[in-house]
């Protein structure tokens, strides 16, 4: 059990938190990337089917219930590590590292087996996740979080499983709207064109 709450963590008590439970998430990452691919006989198959129902077992000792959610450190950073996209302790989540620059936001991310549609392709609606939440990063901030209204994406042709990019930008603002657009790309080139509407929910326009 930690000796710490979830709430109110200082930038140390958030370090802490990622060297604990990022590597734990990194490894079973890797264990859906080698579930998928392994050809390994019944009797191992069967072998790691039990150590991996005893880690389980061990894990839920002591859970949340529910989901995730959203906690806070104690400068108002949010740690969304449950995220689909973003999740530190999401083994399903890429993960995107959304960053900066002058223009809106961009992420350069890798997405493997886990993520197949087609043979050796994305899947079309892993495609709009990624950019539903790209476009959505750049649509909003700390100070005035915004949700999806609208999304539209224009599948240009199929895209690569591999190392891939996605940027988005603001558009323009409308109230309590914000038009974003943004792509996906793979080494060749933009694969999906998005855009989208986020409005800004009743609860936080005060």
């Amino acid at each position: 059990m930690l000796d710490w709450t979830l709430e109110n963590l200082s930038a140390d008590d958030v370090a802490r938190l990622r060297g604990i439970y990022e590597p734990l998430t990194e490894s079973v990452r890797e264990l859906i990337d080698a579930t998928i691919r392994t050809e390994v006989d019944a009797e191992t198959v069967a072998a790691a089917k039990a150590e991996i129902d005893a880690a389980t077992a061990r894990l839920r000792t002591d859970q949340v219930d529910g989901s995730y959610g959203i906690r806070f450190s104690t400068d108002g950073d949010q740690m969304p590590w449950g995220n689909v996209v973003i999740g530190v302790r999401n083994p399903v989540a890429p993960p995107l590292v959304v960053e900066q620059n002058e223009s809106g936001v961009f992420a350069d991310f890798h997405l493997g087996a886990a993520y197949e549609g087609p043979p050796g392709h994305v899947h079309g609606g892993v495609a709009a996740l990624v950019l539903d939440h790209i476009l959505g990063a750049a649509a909003t901030s700390r100070e005035k979080p915004r949700l999806t209204g609208t999304i539209t994406l224009r599948y240009l042709r199929m895209t690569r499983l591999g190392q891939l990019h996605a940027e988005a930008a603001i558009t323009r603002r409308n109230g309590v709207k914000t038009f974003t657009a943004g792509h996906l790309a793979d080494d060749e080139g933009i694969t999906v064109e998005a855009e989208g509407v986020f409005i800004q929910p009743r609860w936080a326009r005060e």
